[in-house]
C-alpha cells in the first residue's frame, strides 16, 4: 500500500476563484470541476466528443480516460492541462503500484533516475 505522501494534492483555481485543496482521483476531480461550473454531463460529453455514459463512468472511476480526452477536458474546463494530466498520471501510477509492498521504494528509486536524466 502506498503511503499518503504518494497521493497528489490538487490545487485548482476555478472561474469563481474557489480552490479545491483535497486528495482526489481523476474522476472526482473532473466531477468537482464540472459541478462547480454548473455543467451537465451531456455538455461535457459533447465538448470532448464522447457519449454521456463515458463521462459518467470516468467520473465514477469505472473507466480510464485517454490522454487525448484529458487534454480536451482541460481545454473545455479552462484549467491548466498540466494539472489534469498530473492527477491522471497519478491515478495510473497508483493503479499499477497500490498492491505492491515495495511501491514507495520503487517510486523513490524512479525519482532518483528521473532526476539524473
Amino acid at each position: 500500500m502506498l503511503p499518503s505522501a504518494c497521493f497528489l494534492f490538487l490545487d485548482l483555481t476555478l472561474g469563481d476563484k474557489s480552490k479545491l485543496w483535497q486528495l482526489k482521483n481523476f474522476g472526482e476531480t473532473i466531477r468537482g470541476i464540472r459541478e462547480n461550473k454548473g455543467l451537465l454531463l451531456r455538455q461535457v460529453a459533447a465538448a470532448i466528443e464522447v457519449d454521456t455514459a463515458l463521462v459518467s463512468k470516468l467520473e465514477r472511476g469505472e473507466r480510464k480516460a485517454q490522454r487525448e480526452q484529458v487534454s480536451k477536458l482541460a481545454k473545455f474546463f479552462d484549467v491548466p492541462e498540466e494539472t489534469l494530466l498530473l492527477v491522471w498520471l497519478s491515478d495510473k501510477v497508483l493503479d499499477l503500484l497500490e498492491e505492491e509492498p515495495l511501491a514507495y521504494q520503487a517510486l523513490k528509486q524512479t525519482e532518483k533516475r528521473i532526476n539524473r536524466s
